[in-house]
């Protein structure tokens, strides 16, 4: 739009403009408003209104009752400054309307102007001239304006006289590749325009053939603001439920004339963008050739969608469509259920997509008429009031009361009535669930004035929860906490909120949340950006919980958010991560301490080339529980990613229901559970192993007897994948053991009894085995070692000791031998049987944890030796492999 140029700032004479109810009707019913709009079409409906875009006919009519020759009103006023253009030869171009007020049915006892100023105008060259003009409906007794129309004339073939081009056109063009969310259509008549221009509008050319036959149009013509009007009425009906108060703005350009007798068809898309209440909606019209008549239509509309919240008989669904639906008649409601299972599709018909659902079940949607009543929503008051203090008239009778059932068993109600006064005690009230109660508000819409305050009837309330109710804004939820002082923690799961980046109410809540310091968001698929904007309304929130809400990754956090230097928990579960670095913007949260990321799809560190995320030394505890962690080298990054890590939930990821899984080793060579011990207990074990720095695991503390027995046995694994493989595959084996020289030095090297080769029996060498004596020598406090001694399998014990006699001049029958297996033996605290494994118990959270942190606690490991027993018993049979350690002890 030009700030300067030929005629602009040119401001008209005001103009006095008037209206009657009669003029309301006329317009309304030229429009094509229909009999189940008696609000438009008769004065004596209670909701009498006046249709949101009459003021367009204003400039027109002005405050006459008559006829008005049109081409001298054109005439009376000229642009200094600019050619004097002929009138007889003008056209609409666009016209866009901002409505700020309603307007009264009548402009009786007041006083009307219109005022109208040039923006532009604008020198298109041989096709004409365009006159950009504003006009505002102004009650002149206080200037107070009602609305804008930006108003575009063409003069058609009355340019190149030197003036502006003007500013490039902003388009808003229909979304490509997609259906139309809502078709409507009309036939034209002959007497369309003659039934229109009663309005006010006398333009001959929409009524004599003479003024179109002489424009290049071959005859007359329908006004450009007979389709305008037209297509806002059909817009208003199907998307705002005909209530004008949901018509905010509205603009078309004029692209083609229509001919009476055409036909016009309206195509619209709902966008989804939201402004405040009101939605973006795109829209053309073309007439039966599919030549479009009106293009870049677009109109701001507080859509069904954007009241869409409602119940039936307790359930709660959301609005996403409204419309016809293929084969049936009438209009339907497309709902989404709080509640998938309710549903019975996702949206789609018959092979029709008529909306989508933000809830991934392929059973949240349903189609209900818009004539069925739903539940009357409850104010706060109202609902408190129903749910602890209800009208003793309202409660079941014994004999019509729902007895309570415990496993099958009556339970016989004693000391519920005390309960119940102790509840019915509002002033006194500290914890208060309004779950499921139907709140939409905080106060009625119209109060009387001798309502008392929720401050007033419940001010000690500290922990409320308004969760699954019909909120869509914070407007509510605003007005509430302010009156709540002592307030602490907040619960608005199950909500379906809109908008929240543009609430106004939200902007301003001040110092409504201050006392808050946990919120929970849960499962209100609201995005993260949406998530932080509400939570940096509570200067002093410590705990987040944004659970179910569909999140796959994290956007950035401004550091000037103020929950960036208080946050200590957040809780993140059951969304759908499937990388640590999904959530690397958490970074900037400088307090957090507990990061809780349960029921995800996290596999890896991260997801793509680049390094892994590095999370502050402050985040020490992390709820990795019921992802799909199937790797150990996941669990050997964690301390890089984490430097901080000193506690850690760890179950039921694939890796630990199953020890031996691991995709990324190789060679894949883990050794099988050993008897007597779970899978989850080998699990506990090695993870405790591989994360020295933990304190707490899986909900239990670990002591140093804990940590040194879980090393031995880790240490103990890597011995036998080694003693699996040839010598030449040690150092990739090693390679995922990061700890493994470490525990080493700790505990010393495990046996390593590699298998041979299968000899022929026939040879000597298959029927020796390789000993490696040693004795503690007490005189010389000296160890001393015999290796490589031979001796055939076939001896039996009592040779075995006379060579060790032998060997260190001892009496054979006075030693002991004692072969060191390298293995490691459990000696207490272990589940005998293999497959017991009660972490997988699902009754509850609290039992789940109980049996997490309890499931190995006193568990113990020892080396497993063997003492080779005097007796006729052949040595091959009594020690396994053809290489074996023997320690040699006096008796």
């Amino acid at each position: 739009m030009s700030a300067s140029g030929p005629g602009v700032g040119f401001e008209y004479p005001a103009k006095e403009v008037s209206w009657v109810k009669r003029d309301a009707l006329l317009f309304a019913t030229s429009i094509g408003c229909t009999a189940d709009e008696l609000h438009f079409l008769y004065e004596l409906d209670p909701n009498f209104a006046v249709f949101p875009t009459y003021p367009v006919i204003l400039p027109f009519k002005g405050s006459t009752q008559e006829v008005i020759d049109f081409y001298a009103a054109e005439k009376a006023v000229t642009i200094p400054g600019i050619p004097e253009f002929d009138a007889t030869r003008v056209v609409d171009g666009q016209r866009l309307l901002q409505n700020f007020k309603p307007l009264p049915v009548t402009s009786a006892g007041r006083k009307f102007e219109v005022r109208t100023k040039v923006l532009g105008v604008y020198d298109k060259g041989r096709p004409g001239t365009v006159v950009e003009l504003q006009s505002d409906l102004v009650d002149a007794t206080n200037n107070e304006v009602y609305n804008r129309v930006i108003t575009s004339s063409f003069y058609v073939a009355q340019g190149n006289w030197g003036g502006p081009k003007g500013p490039a056109t902003v388009n808003f063009p229909p979304p490509k590749d997609k259906k139309p969310d809502v078709v409507f259509e009309n036939q034209t008549t002959a007497e369309t325009p003659l039934l229109y221009r009663l309005n006010g509008d006398y333009n001959p050319l929409h009524a004599h053939p003479g003024p179109g036959k002489k424009m290049g149009f071959g005859g007359v013509i329908i006004h450009g603001l007979y389709s305008w009007n037209w297509a806002a009425h059909g817009l208003l009906k199907n998307l705002g439920g005909s209530d004008p108060s949901n018509f905010k703005e509205y603009q078309a350009r004029f692209a083609a004339p229509v001919r009476p007798g055409d036909k016009l068809i309206a195509e619209v898309w709902r966008t989804g963008d939201f402004k405040g209440e009101f939605e973006e909606i795109r829209f053309h019209v073309k007439n039966g050739e599919g030549k479009v008549v009106l293009s870049n239509g677009r109109a701001l509309i507080r859509t069904a969608g954007a009241k869409s919240k409602l119940s039936y008989d307790g359930a709660l669904c959301t609005v996403r469509y409204i419309g016809e639906v293929a084969g049936t008649t009438g209009s339907w409601l497309g709902v989404e259920w709080d509640d998938p299972s309710r549903g019975k599709h996702d949206g789609q018909h018959k092979g029709v997509r008529y909306f989508s659902c933000k809830n991934k079940s392929p059973t949240a949607a349903s189609f209900i008429r818009p004539t069925r009543q739903p539940d009357e929503p409850e104010t706060f008051l109202s609902a408190v009031q129903k749910k602890y203090a209800p009208d003793p008239s309202t409660l079941p009778t014994p004999a019509t009361q729902k007895p309570i059932v415990f496993s099958g068993k009556v339970a016989e109600e004693i000391g519920f009535e005390k309960v119940r006064r102790q509840q019915a005690q509002l002033g006194e009230l500290q914890y208060v669930i309004l779950d499921s109660t139907r709140l939409a508000r905080a106060y009625p819409d119209k109060a009387d004035g001798n309502e008392q305050s929720i401050g007033q009837v419940c001010p000690k309330i500290k922990e409320l929860d308004l969760s699954r109710n019909l909120l869509e804004h914070f407007d509510p939820v605003v007005e509430i906490c302010s009156e709540l002082p002592l307030l602490r923690n907040l619960k608005v799961n199950w909500n379906r909120f809109r908008n929240v980046l543009e609430d106004k109410k939200l902007e301003s809540a001040g110092d409504a949340f201050k006392g808050i310091t946990e919120l929970s968001l849960e499962d209100t698929f609201l995005g993260w950006n949406e998530i932080c904007y509400i939570a940096s309304k509570f200067p002093g929130l410590t705990s987040l919980h944004a659970d179910s809400n569909q999140l796959s990754s994290l956007t950035t956090i401004p550091p000037s958010l103020p929950f960036t230097s208080t946050l200590v928990s957040l809780h993140l579960e059951f969304n759908d991560f499937t990388s640590l670095s999904d959530l690397a913007p958490i970074s900037a949260l400088t307090t957090l301490k507990s990061l809780l990321l349960k029921g995800n799809n996290i596999s890896t560190i991260t997801n793509s080339s680049s390094p892994p995320s590095i999370f502050p030394t402050n985040l020490q505890y992390l709820d990795l529980s019921y992802n799909r962690v199937s790797t150990w080298s996941f669990v050997d990054a964690l301390p890089h990613s984490l430097p901080g890590l000193i506690s850690l939930r760890f179950t039921h990821n694939p890796i630990y229901e199953n020890p031996d899984l691991d995709a990324s080793a190789t060679p894949q060579t883990y050794v099988k559970s050993q008897k007597g011990v779970s899978k989850t207990d080998e699990a506990y074990m090695l993870l405790l192993a591989r994360l020295p720095q933990l304190k707490t695991l899986n909900f239990s503390s670990i002591s140093p007897a804990d940590r040194a027995d879980a090393e031995m046995f880790y240490l103990s694994r890597i011995g036998k994948q080694l003693s699996l493989l040839p010598e030449a595959s040690e150092p990739e084996v090693l390679a995922h053991h990061a700890r493994y020289q470490e525990l080493c030095e700790l505990y010393g090297e495990p046996s390593i009894v590699r298998s041979q080769k299968e000899l022929n029996p026939t040879f000597l060498e298959a029927r020796l085995v390789n000993v490696e004596f040693y004795y503690f020598d007490n005189e010389s406090s000296k160890i001393v070692r015999k290796s490589g001694v031979q001796i055939p399998k076939g001896f039996d014990i009592y040779a075995v000791k006379g060579i060790v006699g032998k060997l260190f001049g001892l009496k054979p029958l006075g030693v002991k031998l004692v072969w060191e297996t390298g293995e490691w033996d459990p000696v207490a605290g272990f589940d005998e049987d293999e497959g017991g494994d009660d972490s997988s118990d699902e009754e509850g959270e609290k039992k789940e944890e109980e049996e997490e942190g309890e499931g190995v606690k006193g568990g113990r490991w020892v080396k497993r030796e063997v003492e080779l027993k005097d007796g006729p018993r052949q040595f091959g049979y009594c020690v396994d492999g053809s290489d074996v350690k023997i320690r040699v002890e006096r008796r």
